[in-house]
C-alpha cells in the first residue's frame, strides 16, 4: 500500500500491531485521528502512556491494579478462601461480568504450552502454591480454557496441589471443548462457575 506520508505509514505500522487490526483498519484509525482536535489526540496518547507506565499488578493475585492489592483482593466481602485460577485479565473480567462468583482470583499469566516454549516456570504457579498454604484456602476452581493447553495446565496444577488440604474443582463443561473462556456468553459462563465439578487426576 502506498501512503502519502511517511508519518501516516509509521502510525499505520504501529497500530496494525494490535491483535485483529490489519493495515486497512489501522489506516482508518489513523485517518480518524487526523480529523480530531490535536488536544483530543494528545489526551488519547497520554492515556496510553500513563497506562503503560503506571499500571500495577496485584501482589496477591497478579490481576492488574492501581494499588498494591486489586479491588477484588481488597474487598472484605469476597471469600478469600475460594480462589479461581484463570489464564489472564480477560478471564477475570468475563467471570466478574456474570455476577456469579464471590471469591478471589489467581492470574497465571498464560497456559503451559511446550510448543511455544511456555513451561510452568514462566507462569505464576509458585505464588499460587504459596498463597494456598498461607491463606488456608478451601477451594481452588480451575477456570481455564477447555483446550489442550488448558487441560495440561489443570493437570499440572492438580498434581502440585494434591498434597494440600484443598478442594480442587473445574468449571462445568458448559464451555465448549476447544473454546476460549473470554468468548463464552455470560449466562453459560455463570452457570459453569455455579455448576463447577470436583477435579480428579
Amino acid at each position: 500500500m502506498n501512503y502519502p506520508s511517511s508519518l501516516i505509514e509509521e502510525a499505520v505500522n504501529e497500530l496494525s500491531k494490535f491483535p485483529g487490526i490489519g493495515k486497512k483498519s489501522a489506516l482508518r484509525m489513523v485517518l480518524f485521528l487526523l480529523k480530531q482536535e490535536e488536544a483530543e489526540v494528545v489526551k488519547m496518547g497520554d492515556a496510553i502512556i500513563k497506562l503503560r507506565k503506571e499500571i500495577k499488578f496485584c501482589t496477591r493475585c497478579n490481576n492488574v491494579s492501581d494499588a498494591e492489592l486489586c479491588n477484588i483482593c481488597e474487598n472484605p466481602k469476597r471469600d478469600q478462601q475460594t480462589i479461581c485460577v484463570v489464564e489472564d485479565l480477560r478471564d477475570v473480567m468475563a467471570i466478574e461480568n456474570t455476577n456469579q462468583f464471590h471469591g478471589t482470583y489467581h492470574v497465571l499469566g498464560g497456559l503451559i504450552n511446550p510448543i511455544q516454549g511456555i513451561g510452568p516456570e514462566q507462569l505464576k504457579i509458585d505464588s499460587l502454591i504459596k498463597r494456598v498454604k498461607e491463606t488456608d484456602a478451601k477451594e481452588i476452581i480451575m477456570a481455564l480454557s477447555a483446550n489442550m493447553e488448558g487441560d495440561t495446565t489443570v493437570f499440572y496444577l492438580s498434581r502440585k496441589l494434591q498434597t494440600l488440604p484443598v478442594k480442587i474443582s473445574t468449571i462445568s463443561r458448559g464451555i465448549a471443548v476447544g473454546g476460549e473462556l473470554e468468548y463464552a456468553d455470560e449466562i453459560t459462563l455463570g452457570r459453569s462457575i455455579l455448576g463447577r465439578i470436583p477435579y480428579s487426576v
